[in-house]
């Protein structure tokens, strides 16, 4: 069995650090003797009295940090990986003595009437909420080496993923304070990493906060947590240099620690806001489904919502599942596909997980956008100190599991949170379509492969090419004749890239705030026609009467305008997506060579109004 970490040091500092009189500060003695009351003795054992002062101080910043960054300093989480190691090494599941069962949730298609009724029940508390984007990655999987928020969501007008996030807040916070008579401003905190946070500073203040207001933005930055070498739990020091321990991210579940700590959760509650919106850096598709989830929670009274898609059974992606203890207590939490197999095996299900007559397994995939009650949030954060439920994940050498390949780390996932919800805290789920869940995750030679077998790859020219589908989409819901998109092979320097491309449409943020919003500004929509190669870019407050499309259309009325589109034809050679010619490529911005095509404009209309009057566009 692992020794526990011991509450007192089984050595004195002066005898482990002899000359530390000579240089320690107290801060510096307090956090030694921390770490030697956590069996950490071993950090100093390469230390040469007299020597290397600097760098010493240099380990007691860096260990000061690790002190500060997890509730209960280093101590606890020692302790707590020495626990979660010993319950590795046994094989203990956390889910052992529960009974997996069909989550209760709420099923909405975007546009129908139950969508309706709950986007505007969302929308009438959206000057109330409060918005948590995770935003922690380079885009290093996308072969992009800048931050993932400041790629492109789409190359025909370039908005970057922050800035349309920036710009959905803000057209719905307008919205929702035209209806109210008030000017309340909806925050959003953005968790950062050491790898993201100064360029995420950067990128805002280079573009004025994207129209947010000073102060109505917050970034958090999420710090590392100590690598554990051994099921004793010894910090890892780094190979070449014995003033440095190794650290490695702690997960995204250190997001709820976070508004802890800064002090946002009881801040927003105390300010009386509903709930709270968590969403991630690159799905540009989110607020399409989270005012509706936000509309559920309202109306269905829950304290924790996952936002779903339909899952097919046995797919490799989490699974939202309501567990069952022998005593009739529930838990309804995602659960790893891997988990939720055996799960169902043990406990009746013979075949596992199976799709149901919809065609997909009845336990929908979990995407990490969640919404929970303001006021909850913050009572269970105060009560579990900002923790949720860690898990440890060491590879073993040995058949023992005694020796570790690597150093190992404590882990947590912000989607784990209802396990410290109470019996009476209504958790559920609300799933939309799949075509709602567009993530950017990989670069070209690794969603190739998946998309030559037609499935989704997650690159960022699919990413694009599903944005600019969504809008036609929901047009083409609305009743207008858009075109649907068609098979397309471009040449890439990874081989073929088979892509569905179809018009390009960008309906901004500033146009429409819900799908009933989007329904008025087409009150005609059978006189609405746009042809397959046809682009169209629509800003502000634009009202689409009547409009043939065979070409490329920009329309944007600046605020205080209006424009109504009513009888207009256009026809120009509009815009194309051309391969990169391999003698191109270095000279092509990364956020543009990723995608594998650059946009090629040869023509297009731009009609942009800024008097404060209502104008009409017609032929």
């Amino acid at each position: 069995m692992a020794a526990a970490a011991s509450s007192a040091p089984t050595k004195s500092l002066d005898s482990v650090i002899p000359d530390a009189a000579s240089w320690m500060s107290d801060e510096e003695r307090d956090l030694a003797n921390v770490l030697l009351s956590a069996n950490q003795e071993h950090l100093f054992a390469k230390w040469a009295a007299g020597e290397d002062t600097d760098k010493k101080h240099a380990f007691f910043e860096q260990i000061a940090m690790l002190e500060k960054g997890y509730p209960g300093g280093i101590a606890a989480y020692v302790a707590k990986a020495i626990e979660l190691l010993e319950a590795s090494a046994k094989g203990v599941n956390p889910f052992d003595g529960f009974k997996p069962e069909v989550p209760t949730g709420v099923k909405l298609d975007v546009g129908d009437a139950e969508f309706d009724k709950f986007e505007a029940a969302g929308l009438d508390k959206f000057h109330k909420s409060a918005f948590v984007l995770v935003a922690g990655g380079l885009g290093e999987r996308l072969g992009y080496g800048g931050i993932k928020v400041s790629l492109p969501t789409e190359t025909t007008t370039g908005r970057c993923y922050l800035q349309l996030y920036v710009e959905q807040i803000l057209a719905r916070q307008r919205a929702a304070n035209a209806k109210h008579g008030t000017s309340e401003v909806v925050p959003l905190a953005i968790m950062t990493s050491g790898d993201t946070h100064d360029a995420t500073e950067k990128l805002l203040a280079d573009n004025a906060n994207f129209g947010a207001a000073d102060g109505q933005i917050t970034l958090m930055r999420q710090e590392k947590v100590a690598a554990i070498f051994d099921n004793d739990g010894h910090i890892a020091p780094e190979d070449d240099d014995a003033f440095s321990v190794q650290t490695k991210p702690h997960g995204h579940g250190d997001v709820h620690a976070m508004l802890l700590t800064t002090g946002l959760a009881r801040k927003w509650a105390d300010e009386g806001r509903s709930h709270i919106v968590f969403f991630q850096d690159t799905n540009s598709l989110c607020f399409t489904v989270s005012v509706a989830a936000m509309g559920v929670s309202i109306l269905e009274g829950y304290t924790f919502n996952s936002i779903a898609v339909p899952r097919t059974a046995k797919e490799a992606v989490g699974a939202i599942t309501r567990l069952v203890r022998e005593d009739g207590s529930a838990l309804t939490i995602n659960v790893e596909y891997n988990q939720l197999e055996p799960m169902l095996k043990a406990s009746g299900f013979p075949d596992g997980d199976v799709n149901d007559d919809t065609g997909f397994s009845p336990f929908p995939g979990n995407i990490n956008q969640l919404v929970v009650d303001v006021a909850r949030y913050a009572e269970v954060l105060e009560a579990s100190n900002g923790l949720v439920p860690e898990f440890v994940n060491p590879k073993y050498k040995d058949a023992a599991k005694t020796t570790f390949k690597k150093p190992t780390r404590l882990e947590c996932m912000m989607q784990d949170f209802p396990r410290n919800l109470g019996a009476d805290d209504v958790v559920g789920f609300t799933q939309f379509p799949d075509w709602t869940y567009s993530p950017v995750k990989n670069a070209m030679a690794d969603a190739k492969p998946k998309m030559d077998e037609g499935m989704q790859g997650r690159s960022a020219a699919e990413g694009e090419m599903e944005m600019y589908e969504s809008a036609a989409r929901q047009m083409r819901a609305l009743g207008c004749a858009v075109a649907k998109p068609v098979p397309v092979s471009l040449a890439t320097e990874v081989g073929e890239l088979k892509l569905a491309v179809g018009p390009q449409i960008v309906l901004a943020p500033s146009f429409a705030v819900s799908a009933a919003d989007l329904r008025a500004r087409f009150p005609s929509p059978a006189s609405v026609t746009v042809s397959a190669r046809s682009t169209l870019v629509v800003e502000g407050d634009v009202v689409v009467k009547s409009l043939n499309l065979d070409g490329a259309l920009t329309v944007k009325a600046a605020p205080g305008a209006r424009v109504v589109i009513d009888g207009l034809t256009v026809s120009n050679a509009g815009q194309t997506f051309k391969p990169i010619p391999a003698e191109e490529v270095e000279a092509v911005p990364e956020s543009i060579r990723i995608r594998g095509f650059v946009v090629e404009r040869a023509e297009m209309r731009e009609a942009v109004f800024v008097d404060a009057c209502e104008h009409v566009l017609s032929e």
